[in-house]
Formats: C-alpha cells, structure tokens, sequence
C-alpha cells in the first residue's frame, strides 16, 4: 500500500468518523428537546445541597503528587508491551528499558531532594 492510499484511507476513515458524529448529533436534536426542570440545574452531592463551590480548587501541593503518579503510570503503560517483546529483542531491549527506569529514577530522585514527597 503506497503512502497516498494510506492517507486517502485515513482521511476517509475521518470523514466517516465525523458523519458518524454529525448524524448522531442531528438524530437527538430531531427527536426534540431537553425537558428543562428546576432541579436540573442545582449541584448536588448524595442527594442534599452541597455547601461548597462547584468549581472547588485544589492546593498546589497535590501537583507534585499528580506529576509523580503520571510518571509511574507512563512507566506501567510502557513496560507491558515490553514485557510481550522482551524475549524477541534481547538485550537490547533490556537496555532500552534500563535506561528508561533510570530516567524516571532521576525524576523521583530529584522530586525526593526538593521535598516532593514529604507528607505536609
């Protein structure tokens, strides 16, 4: 398969995805509109008013936390198809993801040296 009919094929599948979409959408609007009711619109939380904001923010504490948790979960995400093609690539892919792990080891390393991780 050339590279034209593969871009003609992705822009085809595009172009399928998108009438998909568009038809989905104009099927719920010619089936009518929303009931609008008063309680609809009210935040609620476990069935009672809730006292907070809707929009509540979060401390910038937790950002060290979440960065930390991405990199574990990239690390997660990565090493299972590694894990499937491990035994056909060898040793280099055994370097490969050493220095992978080593680069996500600097990370922690480092967020552990600016207190990242101390409980607060």
């Amino acid at each position: 398969m050339s590279a034209t009919q593969q871009y003609l094929l992705l822009l085809g599948m595009a172009i399928g995805t998108l009438g998909v979409v568009l038809s989905l959408y104009g099927l719920a609007r010619a089936m009518g509109p929303t009931r609008g009711e008063p309680g609809k619109d009210v935040p609620a939380s476990a069935g009672t008013m809730s006292r907070d904001p809707v929009w509540g923010r979060y401390h910038v504490r937790y950002y060290g936390y979440a960065l930390l948790f991405l990199a574990f979960d990239m690390e997660m995400a990565y090493m299972y198809p590694w894990a499937v093609v491990y035994k056909e690539e060898g040793l280099v892919a055994l370097v490969d993801m050493g220095v992978f792990l080593a680069i996500l080891f600097l990370g922690l390393l480092y967020g552990w040296s600016q207190g990242a991780l101390r409980r607060q």
